[in-house]
């Protein structure tokens, strides 16, 4: 059945979507729904008007406004795709115009300030139903999980949402916008932390890791893949996730903790103490998947995307920023599993090399040997629980000018090779979701 008649069977001919903020994830949707078969008015700030007209000149199911007073008169369900942290200031200018009795939603990464601004500028007549897309634009939305919150709605809006958004093919998951923000702190805002750190570690040691041979083969090859993968993206993206998310500004903060003991105890030479933390830590988080036939990840995936030419001899690696993030998880009573059906793409490649270290035996035995008794990277350690603490502060203070300007520095360090890691990087999406269905 084409769209169009899937519009005429839910009794939906005529109805609009509005798209307020045409960044990248925006142009997606607009790109999408039309091409579905659904009228689409869209905008973003009037300095992009001429633009935006001109780039969709040749679609003629979206409309191009200059502003968003008028998307959302003319609209009946208005999607807010804008920055997490500017969602209230957006909603205020805008909200007073939405047309009577409309849905409206946003697209933001942390849903406390969205609801917030709704219930505080929508009309009483406007229906929410909010969405998360958990995934990048650049990313195939077919299979990916697709939040959808029925916060202040009836039935009939909240169907009419999710008719709409099948046409994305992803994979729907009702939740409420305490629970979305509860899953995606705990399924991204300690994996970009991670990701955060190394890149800023290998900035501050001016090193492109791939040109080293510590950091080429193996779980190292998805290390630098996602973290050049993650400082290709905008700086808002995360910095919104991270510090207007309350549940993320406490699991950051832990994993800044877990770096800076685990790295002191390493230092000390604590051999015992470091071992039944890591032990205990990997227990709770890994302790009831058995053997190796269920991993994520295996060998042959794992070395399969490469930047740079493997050694022949691997090189020592203590994988601090792994042993963390297992620790911060045990710490926080975290498992990551129960929220696989929420996991983006990033996630699961993420939690496939923690647990491929943590479930391999002689692995695990020879990175907590290394950690104690080799101390020939101890200052790449250094700089990364410095990266670390960094970061724990700029969330801790809800400083968004500090973290644009750590990310930006760092991201234009790297920017030579976005092109590579983004291929590799989509090929590796590819594997891992082929890996976990």
């Amino acid at each position: 059945m084409a769209s169009q008649d899937l519009a005429l069977a839910a009794g939906m001919e005529g109805f609009v979507i509005g798209i307020i903020g045409m960044g990248d994830m925006g142009k997606m949707y607009a790109k999408r729904l039309s091409d579905a078969g659904w009228s689409v008015n869209a905008c973003d700030r009037e300095e992009k008007y001429e633009g935006l007209r001109e780039e969709f000149a040749d679609r003629k199911k979206i409309k191009i406004f200059p502003n968003g007073h008028l998307v959302s008169r003319a609209s009946d369900y208005i999607i807010y795709n804008v920055e997490a942290a500017s969602i209230g200031k957006v909603v205020a200018e805008y909200g007073p115009s939405t047309k009577q009795h409309a849905i409206v939603g946003g697209q933001t990464s942390c849903k406390a300030p969205e609801i917030e601004a709704f219930e505080k500028h929508l009309p009483e007549d406007a229906d929410i139903v909010c969405c998360h897309s958990l995934h990048g634009p650049h990313v195939d939305p077919r299979g990916q999980p697709l939040v959808i919150i029925k916060h202040r709605a009836s039935q009939e809006s909240f169907n009419k949402v999710e008719h709409v958004l099948s046409c994305l093919k992803s994979k729907h998951v009702h939740l409420s916008a305490a629970q979305h923000d509860r899953i995606t702190a705990d399924t991204q805002a300690v994996t970009h932390a991670a990701f955060l750190s190394m890149g800023k570690a290998w900035h501050a040691n001016a090193q492109f890791p791939w040109e080293i041979a510590r950091y080429v083969g193996g779980i190292e090859n998805v290390k630098i893949n996602l973290t050049l993968r993650i400082y290709s993206q905008k700086w808002h993206v995360y910095a919104g996730l991270a510090i207007l998310n309350p549940y993320a500004k406490e699991q950051i903060r832990q994993y800044a903790q877990s770096v800076t003991e685990l790295y002191k105890l390493m230092l000390g030479g604590h051999r015992e103490e470091f071992e039944t933390r890591i032990r205990k830590a990997g227990a709770a988080v890994f302790g009831k998947r058995k053997g190796n036939s269920d991993l994520l990840l295996n060998d042959e995936v794992l070395d399969r995307f490469s930047l740079g030419k493997k050694p022949e001899t691997p090189l020592p690696n203590n994988h601090l920023s792994l042993l963390a993030m297992v620790d911060c998880w045990s710490q926080l009573n975290i498992v990551p599993y129960d929220h696989m059906i929420c996991s983006t793409p990033l996630f699961r490649l993420w939690l496939g090399v923690t647990e491929y270290l943590f479930r391999k035996p002689a692995l695990l035995d020879d990175v907590i040997r290394i950690s104690i008794e080799d101390d020939t990277f101890r200052s790449d350690d250094l700089e990364f629980t410095f990266a670390a603490r960094g970061w724990s502060d700029c969330v801790t203070f809800g400083d968004f000018e500090s973290w644009k300007d750590r990310f930006v520095s760092t991201q234009k360090f790297f920017e030579p090779r976005f092109a590579d890691a983004t291929k590799i990087g989509n090929e590796m999406m590819k594997t891992i979701l082929e890996n976990t269905k």
